[in-house]
């Protein structure tokens, strides 16, 4: 049967399970003992947070398709104190790399419930910083710095919080768990409404025996 899991990856490690470069970068294959799983959806050594782990290729393909406009919601802590009028054309969308990017939803937010990095962010005592949450529906490399760079408040910490319905919530950094039934079904439903990607009624079952099942969060 497909498997289907939700990762909290930390700072610091790869969207892979190998590093072809051999230079010593931890992977996925440190915190995940699965096997022929694969992220549904990058995120850069430098960003932490959501990733979708699957051996379901058309559903991972769907994800991921922009013509499909999945979303995912990033927690951003910026350098500077950005005003509405200044998260304004990231609303409206705004070039990078010679493309204007989609509209996306976006707001100032009280600090969330995040974490201490290691390494911790580096501040600069002169200048604030401040959190916003930014919803995408596509994800081009390094969107978010490069959005957040567009209009002049450079991004200190990325952390992806969900992808449509499914949230980090209770998963540590490092920890990982199968999705729940219920979250299943409502992802393939979601999927499904683009167009099924499977036959109706092929809805896998969710494996039992995760080691990392129900560990709750230490933050």
């Amino acid at each position: 049967m497909p498997r289907y899991i939700i990762l909290n990856k930390p700072f610091g490690v790869l969207t892979q399970f190998s590093d072809p470069a051999s230079t010593r970068r931890s992977t996925l294959a440190g915190y995940v003992s699965v096997a022929r799983v694969y992220a549904a959806g990058r995120l850069d050594a430098d960003s932490e947070g959501l990733l979708l782990l699957t051996d379901d290729g058309p559903l991972k393909h769907r994800l991921l398709n922009p013509r499909f406009g999945h979303r995912r919601t990033y927690w951003v802590q910026v350098e500077g104190d950005p005003s509405d009028s200044d998260l304004a054309p990231l609303r409206a969308g705004v070039l990078v790399q010679g493309e204007r990017t989609r509209p996306a939803e976006v707001s100032c937010i009280a600090p969330p419930p995040v974490w201490e990095r290691q390494p911790p962010v580096r501040f600069r005592a002169s200048i604030p910083v401040t959190w916003i949450s930014l919803t995408l529906t596509e994800g081009r490399n390094r969107q978010v710095r490069r959005m957040t760079a567009a209009i002049g408040f450079p991004t200190l910490r990325l952390v992806r919080y969900s992808m449509e319905h499914l949230t980090i919530d209770g998963l540590a950094p490092g920890q990982w768990r199968d999705l729940h039934e219920d979250e299943l079904r409502a992802l393939i439903r979601k999927v499904d409404a683009d167009g099924p990607h499977r036959a109706r009624g092929a809805l896998p079952s969710t494996p039992t025996g995760n080691p990392r099942r129900g560990r709750r969060s230490p933050w």
